[in-house]
């Protein structure tokens, strides 16, 4: 059995490796380019993996799914997820053409996840990933394997130790691979777009100014640039008036979300009873209610829902899909 394997450099992708490799089958490394430091030291896990390895120009594709789009979304106001677009548009679909070129059934990562019979499903906690897959397509699961479902990443450290992996302890990968500083806000000022100060709206009056909606996203408690003498939150962000709603803790939470390009993995009858991750967090899923329409009612209230971000749709373990925050 032959398997393309997407390989980082980092210490997740080269045990998948070696898991895969002890199951039987033949490897090809596929190292995705999207220009910025990384190909070296997939060159070198390669090497000490004996598996051979392929490089893929994805800078075009990335820019145009992934990095304009995510650009325009924080420029609205948004909170994109960039990882959750890029698996269904970028990685998996690189992935699968080299496969097809390779003659390999299957395609592989390091995420932490399972798939169960061609159903997609958590990984283990904490370390589970499954939310960064709620938007892949039926026909990509269907020839995905995900060695690391079983494992968290303690585990995956200790069993690159035992095979003497020098990434054993290699520090984990950044959060977006073509923002490796994590400053979003440098990003898009970089891109030639650097949105104007504003005002902060609390309570319906102006108590100061902003620096630009590109800073901030709903939620967000810390380095606002504002003391008001209690704790606040973004609550909404408008950018045509240009303004950063602040309110109180109890002012960011609702049992009511829309979404928008809803993708499901599974058959689903609407209304559907499911549990519902916001956000990428290890805390759980509460239950909810999906309509048709993209309306998702939960139990009980969650805290700062993000437009921009993904909301995974649950079975238990098994993913059923996943849209987009309105």
């Amino acid at each position: 059995m032959k398997a393309v394997l997407g390989l980082s450099g980092g210490v997740d992708s080269a045990v998948a490796a070696l898991l895969l490799r002890d199951a039987g089958y033949e490897l090809l490394g596929v190292y995705l380019d999207n220009g910025l430091p990384g190909a070296e030291a997939a060159r070198e896990a390669a090497e000490a993996l004996s598996v051979p390895l392929t490089v893929v120009d994805i800078r075009k594709e990335l820019e145009e799914q992934v990095c304009a789009p995510f650009a325009a979304a924080y420029l609205r106001g948004e909170t994109p997820n960039p990882c959750v677009l890029c698996n269904p548009l970028v990685k998996f679909p690189s992935l699968l053409r080299e496969a097809d070129r390779a003659g390999a059934a299957y395609i592989a990562t390091g995420h932490y996840a399972r798939t169960v019979g061609g159903a997609l499903c958590k990984g283990r906690a904490p370390n589970d990933q499954s939310y960064m897959l709620c938007r892949l397509r039926r026909e990509q699961v269907e020839r995905l394997l995900l060695p690391l479902g079983e494992y968290n990443k303690e585990q995956v450290r200790a069993l690159a130790r035992e095979r003497g992996l020098a990434v054993a302890d290699k520090a984990a990968s950044m959060e977006i691979c073509f923002i490796p500083d994590k400053n979003y806000a440098r990003y898009i000022e970089q891109r030639g777009i650097t949105p104007p100060p504003g005002e902060f709206v609390y309570h319906g009056s102006g108590v100061g100014q902003h620096g630009g909606i590109h800073h901030y996203t709903l939620g967000q408690r810390r380095h606002l640039g504002i003391a008001l003498g209690q704790r606040v939150y973004v609550s909404g962000i408008d950018s045509e008036k240009n303004t950063v709603t602040l309110s109180d803790d109890d002012e960011v939470w609702t049992d009511e979300i829309r979404l928008r390009d809803v993708s499901m993995l599974a058959e689903a009858a609407f209304p559907l009873r499911c549990t519902a991750r916001i956000r990428h967090s290890r805390s759980d899923s509460p239950a909810a209610t999906v309509y048709a329409d993209g309306r998702v009612v939960f139990d009980s209230p969650v805290r700062a829902p993000t437009p921009g971000q993904a909301c995974a749709l649950y079975d238990g373990e098994r993913v059923l899909g996943g849209g987009w925050i309105e």
